[in-house]
């Protein structure tokens, strides 16, 4: 998203003033340097001397100095990689659960926004009353044993396998927009699209936004061999078109299919009588956008279980995903694993899913335990749900600015509907949780203070104002970026001009700004793959909105691959909302009670219900058996 110059400019001395502290030592050494010059910036130790003279007897003294200022500039680069990298508050930009960065100003610290304080205090108490108790309700395991009856089997062959057409109608090429997760979904749904209409699918593309400001495709994220390979009794798929399509105008010949042209949660027979004709007329179609263009039900269940097998089996990241993603979970289990391989950890992880020797010590399981959670509450998800979350009137006009610069569509058709007051809409449970929600619901939940908790995204709205009350709970809080250094992050960066330009334009900015330039550089659509890693292959996964494509195709993946043992725990909003409107006379015990209840009922094993995603809800004959 392009900002002005004036914008980068206020946000680099925002950066560096974050860094100011600990680069006192190494700013002290330009500083002396800077002194050695007079205006003109040539050397000038005394008036009156001989300059060549005074050179040569200090040459070495000179070139020391050169020497440790570049020592220290590097020194504090790899200080700032490694502490500096998560930064809740000061921020210049923000980035949504899929890495998306998204426009706002440097907000000033503001103080913690707290909307219930009685319910922290109690929450705090009954944390350490509970500190050295056992775990009387285990919300780490599945409470269902129906769960662990449902087995992936997508990928089998069966008599009634539709195979790979005979005959070729034509070529589907897809242009992808969104994130990792959309792309994802829109992936499985052009196989599923190309196979119904009897065409040869050519290797999905995906958009190059001005928002992600990340060009990966396919190969960069996603082992496109593999891919092929899994689904080549399935359907036709190349890697580029013929070079007698190639010169074709799509757009003139009428071939390019937009999101406008498909109506979301379309039906085969939509595609059946609009875009067949067009392929079979053109031998090529293009799909511009595809995003939630095509509906669960009605649909053919050997298309669905094409579907599952592309999502759970044919798309696999790419080695150096695999590796860092590994590395990653080394970095939250504290290096200790579990002692059976699982499969959801070979399906994410590959060749580099960690590996245990026979003779370690499995005393200290419990403490290579976490919780994943993703807590969408990014700007960008704040502003569009028009609720109030107790910032007063500051924060209002601030998502109201917002609001007209990113959603001028919402912003028309209020103008022209009923309007809902915030109180309704967090009454029909409209609104996003906060941090301070999300660890009330922990905390009733019963885990305990010392949880180790991975937080998908991390660029929260409000910064640590806002993630105060969360910490305050919890503090064992760790994301990538505070778990990775920049060395390690390395892989995803492919060192082009960009980043040297970036380097020389900046130099004189030496402390912290660098590594931050870098950060924005990197390809945020690839690392929201570790978030994926990260909170698929938890112990416990947590959401907060389950209308998030992260949250769905995770949850989707554990369900999938999780054997019975990869619990989900997924709030209700509207119930949520109803508990916590009885905030100021609440018991602790009535409220543990209720969302404990609320959660259970969430956990129960349900067979995927009509219209409902079959990434998200994969167990149905279509794509798990039942033993």
């Amino acid at each position: 998203m392009s900002k002005n110059n004036n914008n980068n400019n206020n946000k680099s001395v925002l950066r560096l003033k974050d860094y100011r502290v600990r680069s006192s030592d190494s700013l002290s050494k330009v500083v002396l340097l800077h002194n050695l010059k007079d205006d003109s910036g040539k050397f000038n130790p005394c008036k009156g001397g001989n300059r060549h003279t005074w050179f040569r007897r200090n040459v070495k003294s000179v070139a020391f100095m050169f020497v440790l200022t570049a020592f220290m500039f590097l020194l504090d680069s790899v200080m700032v990689s490694v502490f500096g990298s998560i930064n809740f508050h000061g921020s210049s930009s923000t980035r949504n659960s899929d890495g998306r960065e998204e426009d706002s100003v440097a907000h000033k610290e503001r103080p913690t926004v707290e909307m219930y304080g009685r319910l922290l205090n109690l929450a705090s108490s009954a944390l350490v009353a509970e500190e050295f108790k056992q775990e009387s309700l285990n919300f780490w395991e599945e409470p269902y044993q129906e769960a662990s009856k449902w087995t992936p089997c997508a990928d089998k062959r069966y008599p009634t396998s539709l195979g790979k057409p005979g005959e070729n109608n034509g070529y589907i090429m897809v242009s992808a927009n969104g994130g990792l997760n959309q792309q994802r979904v829109a992936i499985c749904n052009a196989v599923a699209v190309a196979s119904l209409l009897n065409a040869t699918l050519v290797l999905p593309k995906f958009l190059y936004s001005n928002v992600w400001k990340d060009p990966s495709q396919f190969g960069d994220i996603y082992q496109d061999d593999y891919f092929m390979r899994m689904l080549k009794d399935d359907v036709h798929i190349v890697q580029e078109l013929p070079l007698h399509l190639k010169s074709l105008d799509i757009e003139a010949i009428g071939s390019l299919i937009t999101d406008a042209d498909i109506v979301k949660e379309a039906k085969p027979i939509d595609y059946i009588r609009t875009v067949l004709p067009l392929l079979m007329k053109n031998k090529v179609v293009h799909f511009l956008g595809f995003g939630n263009r095509l509906g669960f039900d009605p649909f053919p269940p050997e298309l669905q279980r094409l579907r599952c097998k592309c999502d759970f089996h044919a798309l696999k990241f790419v080695p150096k995903i695999q590796e860092v993603g590994s590395l990653l979970i080394k970095r939250i289990r504290k290096f200790q694993y579990h002692a059976a391989e699982r499969q959801l950890d070979k399906q994410l992880l590959g060749d580099f899913t960690p590996s245990i020797s026979s003779k370690e010590n499995y005393v200290e399981r419990g403490s290579s335990r976490y919780l994943a959670l993703h807590l969408r509450f990014e700007e960008d998800m704040v502003a569009y749900s028009q609720c109030d979350f107790g910032g007063g009137e500051p924060e209002k006009k601030e998502l109201e600015a917002y609001r007209e610069v990113h959603f001028p569509l919402l912003i028309e058709r209020l103008k022209n509907s009923k309007p809902v007051s915030p109180a309704e809409l967090r009454k029909l449970g409209k609104c996003p949780l906060t941090p301070e929600e999300a660890a009330l619901v922990l905390a009733a939940l019963g885990f305990k203070r010392g949880t180790y908790i991975y937080l998908a995204g991390s660029r929260i709205y409000g910064g640590s104002s806002r993630m105060h009350p969360f910490t305050n709970l919890y503090p064992n809080l760790v994301t990538k970026e505070t778990l990775l250094t920049y060395n390690e992050l390395a892989p995803f960066r492919n060192f082009s001009s960009q980043v040297f330009s970036d380097l020389d334009n900046r130099f004189t900015n030496f402390f912290g700004y660098i590594f931050v330039t870098w950060k924005k550089n990197l390809p945020w659509v690839q690392l929201a793959a570790l978030d994926f890693i990260a909170c698929a292959t938890s112990d416990v996964f947590a959401m907060t909105d389950s209308g998030s494509q992260l949250s769905s195709l995770v949850s989707g993946f554990r369900t999938y691959y999780g054997d019975g043992h990869a619990p989900t725990l997924r709030p209700n909003k509207k119930r949520l909302a109803a508990i916590f409107s009885e905030k100021s006379t609440i018991g602790w015990t009535t409220f543990e009670d209720r969302v404990r209840k609320m959660i259970e009922e969430g956990q129960r094993v349900r067979v995927r219900g009509s219209g409902r995603s079959i990434y998200r809800q994969p167990r149905c004959p279509e794509c798990m058996c039942r033993s």
